[in-house]
């Protein structure tokens, strides 16, 4: 069989979780999110804030750390009006399970993700103490090849009981049909259900200044072989939610994000223009 694979989790989920650490330690103060957890189990090399995907790429580190404070808002004001399970779809290295101890005691998480990265994620928790409690589940789901809805099934959750369900970081790498599949998917959730899945605007509809790391982003994707597929202007998304069914429909612009996250800072951080939410109930 040859040498074991070494287990590594998707770069994407690393570069995640390390910009929501240099947030906290480069940002000034008051941080939109403090969260150090996955820098500490990737434990990167002494010098990774000069990686290039770190150094020069303030606006998006803005923006996972807003998308990141966001979710984890509507999820807690749902938890807080009862709502028992969480399930977080393309989880990365998230680490709402160990930052909110008390509330997330209180809720059925699961988190979907890569079998390797959530395989590596659980061993590295482990190493550094983290208990993994019975109410955290993982469910790995190669995506190319089984259903994330069947997998999700199978873990124990229960389609009777509402749940919020939280997709960022994952639609770019879908095409349009696998998106509308998993919003249909979400209309089988228990009646009053929340959904909040994070969609990005086509190049020509950014800011000017946003495009060229747009563009530079698409490039490093293709050539890294995860290659970004699906682009929506708003007006197709809140389409596609009511075709499917959804209701309370919402969307979240950037401008929005500002507005609630990043008023009078003193440090000039701003969210990058590439990424909507849509929020919605079943």
């Amino acid at each position: 069989m040859g040498r074991d694979k070494v287990i590594k989790p998707d770069n994407t989920a690393v570069r995640t979780a390390l910009w929501r650490a240099l947030h906290v330690q480069t940002d000034a103060k008051p941080h939109i999110l403090e969260d150090e957890i996955g820098f500490k189990l990737i434990a990167p090399d002494d010098d990774w804030q000069e990686r290039p995907d770190m150094k020069y790429t303030k606006r998006l580190r803005a923006s996972i750390v807003a998308r990141s404070r966001f979710i984890e808002d509507i999820a807690k004001g749902q938890i807080e009006k009862g709502v028992k399970q969480y399930v977080l779809l393309g989880a990365g290295l998230d680490s709402f399970a160990q930052r909110n101890t008390e509330i997330s005691s209180q809720v059925d998480i699961y988190e979907i993700d890569q079998p390797d990265t959530l395989t590596w994620k659980e061993e590295k928790l482990i190493e550094n103490g983290y208990k993994i409690p019975g109410n955290l589940h993982f469910v790995p789901v190669d995506f190319e090849i089984s259903s994330w809805w069947d997998e999700l099934l199978n873990k124990g959750f229960d389609i009777n009981k509402k749940a919020v369900v939280s997709c960022t970081g994952v639609t770019l790498y879908l095409t349009k049909e696998a998106i509308t599949d998993t919003l249909k998917k979400m209309t089988l959730l228990a009646p009053g259900s929340t959904i909040a899945m994070a969609f990005y605007l086509p190049l020509e509809l950014l800011d000017e200044e946003d495009k060229p790391l747009m563009e530079m982003s698409i490039k490093g994707a293709a050539a890294s072989g995860t290659p970004f597929v699906s682009f929506f202007s708003v007006e197709e998304i809140i389409k596609l939610a009511e075709k499917v069914g959804l209701k309370e429909i919402q969307t979240i612009s950037t401008k929005d994000m500002t507005e609630k996250y990043f008023k009078n800072r003193t440090d000039n951080l701003l969210p990058a223009s590439g990424e909507f939410f849509l929020v919605a109930k079943t």
